[in-house]
């Protein structure tokens, strides 16, 4: 199995950036996918972005397309989810999740995802 913690969320008026960590434990050894995702209050859980362990490919909800990217460094067992031109509606608790495969589904659906973190507030203010 494989253990997820993030970090790095906090306040940042609209326009400005974030960088969201994920540290993982665990059957780090093995490949796995890591996926982002998020829910606000009132809102359902949305896939944000997701990155296999060697994979170039990368996945993005089309509402974070051109604004998030997903990095992986295999060294450090982390990922990465870098928010450029963050919106209030990008407020939400994000959360790091992963599944052991080889690949990520070329999908960013929660239902694939086995384990998650706790998640990180990201408020974005007007």
């Amino acid at each position: 199995q494989v253990h997820v913690a993030e970090s790095g969320g906090g306040s940042v008026q609209a326009g400005g950036s974030l960088r969201l960590s994920c540290a993982a434990s665990g059957d780090t050894y093995r490949n796995y996918c890591i996926g982002w995702f998020r829910h606000a209050p009132g809102k359902e859980r949305e896939g944000v972005a997701a990155k296999g362990t060697y994979s170039s490919a990368t996945y993005y909800a089309d509402f974070v397309k051109g604004r998030f990217t997903i990095s992986r460094d295999s060294a450090k067992k982390s990922a990465y989810l870098q928010m450029n031109s963050l919106k209030p509606e990008d407020t939400a608790m994000y959360y790091c999740a992963a599944f052991l495969g080889y690949y990520c589904y070329p999908r960013v659906a929660a239902r694939d995802f086995r384990y998650w973190g706790q998640g990180t507030v990201v408020t974005v203010s007007s």
